[in-house]
């Protein structure tokens, strides 16, 4: 059996390293099963990638389409062009994508139109944000996808209440978190910490990403002053995305306590999420993350994808408004924070549940051609 596995960015490469493992084990036990991995070169910056394959032990993707850059639009037809030519040369049993970037709708629609089964992993999670270009996303894939592989029971209800009969569905967990377990030993002080010198669980992690919080300058410098404001001068460290650190060179934001500083790789920023007093975000996935280990945060967005983190982990969701900032800082400060629990299934086992299910499922669908 052949898979062609889609990775396009940073997100998608925790998600894939597991089911590369999980793979290279059904290999090792003599099971007739290969892969074949494809870069869509969605992000291309070292850090949004390069970094990533090695701290993870990715092996070198067997193709790059190296279609980074221009709009949503340019992007995705570069990518359905150059993979409708690579599946063309390098015919596949199924095409299997994970997460809701651009590459993982583009790949979705150019496999279907091949008539190359898909599968998505992640599938089925909505915010119901139709502003968000990632719900977009989630919804064309999973409205062509074969075989759903979902990470809560909240998904799953999603996607039978789309009409996707059970037999389709398989609830196997998360392999972004058997990333995180099987790294957690592996992580590594950055360089950072020794010259701010930060004190366990004495310091707060920020990311923003999202055009609705960093793209207006007045919105964006509001936001982070009452943050500032909230903090109580424990340090905030704030590993910045090149095109935010624009807008916040431009918005004249600083603060004493504010720490602007370079994209961290997996191991180094994980190090800084596992030992912080909390985390400010607007990314889903890092709210997975701190549920996983116990660490509160904060999450400034109007709705969510991943409501499990908010239900039964550590995350709660504040809006957009920073009226919201000041008394949850003031419940952080006072220890009042949810301790929360993990999710089930999200055990370090997902990826070993998908592969088993696709062999499952392709062995059945031979045992019916030979029929």
């Amino acid at each position: 059996m052949k898979i062609t596995i889609i990775a396009g960015a940073r997100p998608n490469f925790m998600k894939i390293a597991p089911i590369i493992d999980a793979i290279e084990k059904k290999k090792n036990l003599g099971f007739n099963i290969n892969y074949r991995l494809i870069h869509t070169g969605q992000h291309y910056d070292k850090k949004m990638s390069g970094d990533f394959f090695e701290q993870l032990g990715i092996p070198e993707p067997h193709a790059n389409l190296e279609a980074g850059g221009g709009t949503q639009a340019e992007q995705t037809a570069a990518i359905m062009t150059r993979f409708e030519k690579e599946l063309i040369e390098n015919p596949t049993d199924l095409v299997l994508v994970v997460g809701d970037v651009t590459s993982t709708m583009a790949c979705a629609i150019t496999a279907q139109k091949l008539h190359t089964k898909v599968a998505h992993v992640e599938a089925g999670i909505r915010s119901g944000d139709w502003t968000m270009p990632e719900e977009i996303n989630r919804l064309v894939t999973d409205s062509i996808t074969n075989y759903f592989f979902t990470t809560s029971e909240k998904a799953n209800e999603n996607l039978r209440t789309s009409g996707i009969g059970r037999e389709r569905i398989f609830f196997v967990g998360n392999t972004m978190i058997d990333t995180l377990l099987k790294q957690m030993p592996r992580f590594q002080k950055p360089a950072i910490w020794d010259k701010l010198d930060l004190k366990e669980k004495q310091y707060i992690v920020m990311t923003l990403h999202r055009p609705a919080n960093v793209d207006q300058e007045d919105s964006l410098k509001n936001l982070i002053d009452t943050i500032v404001r909230s903090s109580r001068n424990v340090p905030l460290v704030f590993p910045v995305h090149p095109r935010t650190a624009k807008i916040l060179t431009a918005a004249g934001i600083s603060a004493s306590n504010l720490h602007l500083i370079e994209p961290l790789g997996y191991l180094e920023f994980n190090y800084l999420v596992k030992h912080a007093k909390a985390v400010v975000t607007d990314s889903g996935g890092i709210t997975e993350e701190t549920t996983v280990m116990g660490v509160p945060c904060m999450t400034l967005r109007d709705n969510t994808e991943r409501p499990e983190t908010c239900e039964i982990g550590t995350n709660e969701l504040l809006g957009t408004n920073p009226i919201a900032i000041p008394p949850s800082f003031d419940k952080l400060f006072s220890d009042n924070w949810k301790k929360g629990r993990i999710p089930d299934l999200w055990d370090g086992k997902a990826a070993e549940r998908i592969i088993e299910s696709i062999i499952n499922v392709y062995q059945i669908s031979q045992s019916k051609v030979l029929q």
